[in-house]
Order: structure tokens, then C-alpha cells, then sequence
């Protein structure tokens, strides 16, 4: 179930603006309140609206003689009283997004779309996925997309890790591969806010590296693996210049 609303407050209102000056305004306007308490006042002249308050600190209505919107932040205070008013209502919002497929909710049928994760618009079902992940057509056996996900192979997994766990495809792929530079022993792949490849002698080795997005195409002259992203060749420690130092040599003969 969706459960950010925006309010809505239409009608013959006036409008006060009190910080460092104050400003009054009166006319037919529409105040929105969105979940994260941003308020915008509109009237019918162009895109900017009369008066905002950004994320304000407190947002409180009154009905008493009418309906009042009072929001607050720091010294500002926005004060939209209504004369006459057209309406006031909460409605369900949600991040627009692209459109990436259907619900495989049999109570819902809503429309997936990307926009910080992937969520669905009716029902509100959200899934996490990597900035750098790309949703495919194919779907998988619970109706969901699967994405496109490279971390030193190209995997395509489900977008709900609870059902095809892209840190297990990885693991079953790279996990004891490569060896540690500083200790010898093997490294494992770990999540530790990233997934890592990571000594399994932690925490008395505290070798890790980050593993990068693209694919194994070779090995450093370090000893690790290099991989091929988006911007360029780099070796899986980051901050190894022998990949660079290789590609800047002139060729032999």
C-alpha cells in the first residue's frame, strides 16, 4: 500500500511569508505539502510558485473558521489561511519513474517503474537494485524483471535478492578465487556495505577491496585480477597504478 500522500488545499487563500520580511498575497491558489514537508503555493502565473518552504521542520493544519496550513522551519513561518475553499484532501504519491513492467502482485496488477529502486505505483512493493544495473524483458519464475549486473562476470538475477541473491551468484563465482597481497591466505566475497573481496583472516588481516562493477578480463602484475568497466581497465585494488603503468608503456618494437 502506497503510504506517502500529498496534501492539497485549494481555494481563495491568503498567504503570509514571515522571516527576515514579511509578505502577504491573496488569490485562488493551490498549496501542495509533499511527504517530506516541501510546501508550494501556485497560482495560474508561470512554473515558480509564490511561496515555498523547503523541507520545513513542521507542518500543522487548523479547521477552526476554515482550514490554515502552517509550516515552519528555522526562523521562516508560511501561513496559508482559506477563505473560500475549492478543497482539501490527501492523495497517494509516489516517485515518478520509466516504466520497467507489470506487478507480479496478484492482488494489485500495478505498473513497476524505476525511481530510487523499483516500486510499484499502486501497491507500493519496492526493491533495491544497483544504480548500475540494467532491467531486462526476461522475467523470472515469481513475475518480477531480472537485472543485468556486472561484478567480474555479468549476472542476471531477480530484483528481489530474497529470491535470486546477486551477493551468492558472486560469491559462487569469485568466492576463495583470488589470494590476499599482504597475507597469502584466500580472499572472500563479503558484504560489508559493499560487496568485498575480503581476507578471511578479518579482523587480523584487514586487507578488502571493493569489487568494482564490470568484468575479470586479466590479472595485474600485483596478482589480482584486473577488470574491464565503464572507465577503462583497472586492477580490483583501486589504488594499484601497475595496470595504468602497463597500458602507458610503449609497445616493443
Amino acid at each position: 500500500m502506497i503510504a506517502d500522500a500529498i496534501r492539497v488545499l485549494a481555494g481563495d487563500c491568503t498567504v503570509i511569508v514571515d522571516g527576515d520580511d514579511r509578505e502577504e498575497y491573496r488569490g485562488r491558489v493551490t498549496t501542495l505539502v509533499k511527504p517530506d514537508n516541501t510546501v508550494l503555493v501556485h497560482d495560474v502565473d508561470g512554473y515558480q510558485p509564490v511561496a515555498w518552504l523547503t523541507r520545513a521542520d513542521s507542518v500543522s493544519s487548523e479547521r477552526a473558521g476554515g482550514v490554515t496550513l502552517v509550516a515552519r522551519k528555522d526562523d521562516r513561518l508560511l501561513r496559508i489561511a482559506a477563505h473560500d475553499r475549492d478543497g482539501f484532501a490527501h492523495y497517494p504519491a509516489s516517485s515518478a519513474g520509466v516504466p520497467v513492467g507489470d506487478c507480479p502482485n496478484p492482488d494489485c496488477g500495478g505498473v513497476l517503474v524505476r525511481a530510487n529502486g523499483v516500486h510499484c505505483v499502486d501497491c507500493g512493493d519496492r526493491y533495491g537494485v544497483p544504480a548500475d544495473a540494467a532491467i531486462r524483458d526476461d522475467r523470472c519464475d515469481c513475475g518480477l524483471p531480472r537485472m543485468r549486473v556486472e561484478r567480474g562476470l555479468a549476472f542476471r538475477v531477480c530484483l528481489d535478492r530474497d529470491c535470486e541473491s546477486l551477493d551468492e551468484a558472486v560469491r559462487e563465482a569469485f568466492d576463495r578465487e583470488w589470494t590476499c597481497p599482504d597475507c597469502g591466505d584466500d580472499l572472500r566475497i563479503l558484504r560489508r556495505g559493499g560487496l568485498i573481496a575480503g581476507c578471511e583472516r578479518y579482523p587480523e588481516c584487514e586487507t578488502g577491496f571493493a569489487i568494482p562493477t564490470g568484468v575479470v578480463d586479466g590479472e595485474c602484475a600485483c596478482g589480482l585480477p584486473t577488470f574491464d568497466t565503464g572507465g577503462g581497465r583497472r586492477c580490483l585494488d583501486a589504488t594499484c597504478e601497475r595496470v595504468r603503468e602497463e597500458s602507458a608503456a610503449p609497445a616493443e618494437g
